[in-house]
């Protein structure tokens, strides 16, 4: 057995999962976990989290939440809606809307004006830049010219994006306390257990 010629098959493989087709359009990534260490892509990790790191979240969730009672706002729209699921989406189109639901959920909590929570956040905001980091991995490198996510996924990440031009601080904050546990949960759990997720 020649070893020599592992590095290039590993390359090759790389190479027809991310190249783009003689017509231009944008191939269809390998399903999580079809090509393993190929980009680094390790989700299954976060199947589920420890009941230390879910603790730490509650505490923080429980912490906004009182402080947003103290608060006048009242929204309007859900950012959120229940009736969004990732099985929704084909399975190489959920990491993307997952990193693009998490990056929001960062910039929020990092911004928060709210110092008396910052000591409260820390863990949580320590786990959620792990996930992240890892998760990004998994998110397929996108064109600068060619096809853009069409149809739910183009939906769901336009309303991301808009949402911090839109809405309040205080509906942001409300708005990604309140999904919290469900992208923990629901969402993570969706992604991280790849095609099985169903």
């Amino acid at each position: 057995l020649n070893t020599d010629v592992a590095p290039g098959c590993r390359l090759l493989l790389v190479l027809m999962t991310v190249a783009p087709s003689r017509t231009g359009a944008v191939p269809v990534p390998s399903p999580l976990g079809a090509l393993p260490g190929a980009r680094g892509c390790h989700m299954a990790q976060f199947k589920s989290l420890s009941p230390q790191e879910l603790q730490a979240f509650k505490r923080a969730k429980d912490a906004f939440e009182e402080s947003l009672l103290q608060k006048d706002w009242n929204c309007s729209s859900r950012l959120f809606p229940r009736t969004r699921d990732l099985r929704q989406l084909q399975v190489w189109e959920r990491p993307v809307a997952l990193e693009a639901e998490l990056a929001l959920t960062l910039n929020v909590l990092e911004a928060t004006a709210n110092s008396s929570l910052d000591h409260i956040l820390d863990q949580p905001l320590h786990t959620l830049h792990h996930i992240h980091s890892k998760l990004q991995a998994c998110v397929p490198a996108r064109p600068t010219a060619g096809p853009r996510p069409r149809g739910r996924l183009h939906h769901w990440l336009h309303r991301l994006q808009e949402a911090p031009k839109k809405e309040s601080r205080d509906c942001l904050e409300a708005s990604v306390v309140f999904n919290l546990f469900r992208l923990l949960t629901r969402d993570l759990k969706c992604v991280a257990s790849g095609d099985q997720c169903v």
